[in-house]
């Protein structure tokens, strides 16, 4: 039985705890006086029989996963060693068994050990699921019995929501804290093999390690300054495109457009949000960029066929929805009473906008700049089919750059080991970036809060 299925179960559960937990109160509330409404105590028991049964089975899942890797391993190491081999027969088995074609596996002992496999899951699976349905009937029939006239269901299923929002908001931090400290331990490796200075510092971007010695095209040089370079060089461009556009755009429709031409023009802007960047890389490098190149040859520029410049035009329309959206929903948060302050002492529009209304909405203009910021940092696309690959030092946006996450896709394409440089490279410059990204989130905060209380 697959997991939806199992979670269907215990959510029928927790429906059928829901109504009987009701209608029991409901009963008592004849005879007596309840201290909660009836809804908190179906609350209160579809809570306690849908809680513990997820537990359950999430920690049943993560030992079904263990218990099934090491019956596979102990099946096939017999045959295939602990090598390689052996990891192209444990994929072999679980791909033939997840598609339920075993048959097509090519030697006996490979189907053997699928059949065997396959059995042991549905074992397994069939005790999760007496497990999980056991302990969500365990405790709905002590939920069930534990009600009473003057029990507290409401103080109980709040004090349940309480726990479980504190839980996913740990989840959320703690799955923050396990990104950057495994970034940390493969960056620590990765400054092992290759000095922090010459990776910081260093203006020769050049990944491929050579594998035997006198190989050539390997140098292994890991500065990163030319990929900050070029990644910097297209969010200035973008950034020069879609900010004034945006804010523009916004000022217009949330003072000067009517409501109705406000309704129909900003969900078609942010229709824009909504493309998926590969048609944008498609228009960036089919249009675009040959319409820059031939621009510039017809002015004597010498243009590359993948420039910043077209990658950086092209992100600077697609993230135009982020600023304007945004920013049109600050402008008119922006009390009715501070416009009409500015006008009754005699300000035009345009005062009333630039001096009231946008100072008031500025902590949200900086914060909508900052995601563009962030969104134009970390796309990928875009940057590959428009701008290219090479690694260029250099500020002249008709030549082809990079950027920092361009390179870490690279990086990991394809099959690689993660004890090289060339690998482990990818984890340090998602370190530097997080830093570098975090660096500006700080400094744009501490603007907008000396802001504030300017303004306040």
């Amino acid at each position: 039985m697959s997991n939806p299925a199992i979670l269907a179960i215990v959510a029928a559960l927790a429906l059928l705890g829901f109504a009987l937990g009701r209608s029991r109160a409901i009963a008592m509330s004849g005879t007596a006086r309840l201290h909660s409404l009836p809804r908190y105590h179906g609350a209160y028991v579809a809570a306690l029989a849908l809680l513990p049964a997820l537990i359950v089975g999430i920690l049943g899942m993560i030992a079904e996963s263990r218990l099934l890797g090491s019956f596979l391993v102990s099946a096939l190491s017999p045959d295939f060693g602990s090598g390689p081999g052996l990891s192209l027969a444990l994929a072999q088995v679980r791909g033939a068994v997840a598609s339920g074609e075993i048959a097509r596996l090519g030697e006996e002992n490979l189907r053997a050990a699928a059949m065997a496999y396959s059995a042991y899951a549905g074992q397994l699976r069939l005790v999760l699921l007496l497990c999980v349905v056991g302990v969500s009937l365990a405790a709905l029939v002590l939920a069930w019995r534990r009600l009473a006239p003057d029990f507290r269901a409401r103080n109980r299923t709040e004090a349940i929501i309480r726990i479980v929002m504190m839980t996913t908001s740990l989840v959320a931090i703690l799955t923050t804290a396990g990104i950057v400290l495994s970034l940390v331990f493969e960056t620590v490796r990765f400054f092992g093999k290759v000095p922090v200075l010459d990776f910081l510092f260093g203006l020769q971007w050049s990944p491929q390690t050579a594998l035997r010695a006198g190989q050539v095209g390997s140098s292994g040089a890991f500065g990163i300054i030319p990929l900050f370079a070029g990644t910097m060089l297209i969010t200035i461009i973008a950034m020069i495109v879609a900010v004034p556009i945006g804010l523009l755009a916004a000022i217009y429709m949330s003072e000067y457009a009517t409501a109705r031409l406000r309704g129909i023009a900003k969900p078609v802007l942010e229709i824009l949000a909504g493309i998926p960047t590969v048609v944008y890389g498609f228009f960036a490098a089919l249009t675009v960029a040959p319409m820059i190149r031939g621009f510039g040859e017809n002015i004597g520029l010498d243009v590359s066929s993948e420039s910043a410049l077209a990658a950086g035009l092209v992100m600077g329309i697609m993230i135009i929805p982020f600023i304007s959206s945004l920013s049109d929903d600050v402008m008119n948060a922006v009390p009715q009473s501070l416009r009409d302050g500015a006008f009754a002492l005699g300000a035009t529009k345009s005062e009333t906008i630039r001096q009231v209304v946008l100072p008031s909405a500025l902590p949200g203009i900086v914060g909508s700049i900052l995601l563009a910021v962030s969104r134009a940092i970390g796309e990928t696309m875009i940057v590959v089919m428009a701008a290219g690959l090479a690694a260029n030092l250099t500020l002249n946006p008709l030549e082809a750059v990079t950027t920092v996450t361009v390179q870490m896709v690279t990086l990991l394409v394809g099959d690689q080991e993660f004890d090289s440089a060339k690998t482990l490279a990818a984890f340090a410059l998602g370190l530097v970036l997080f830093v570098v990204t975090l660096i500006l989130n700080i400094v744009a905060i501490k603007v907008v809060q000396r802001y504030r209380e300017r303004y306040d």
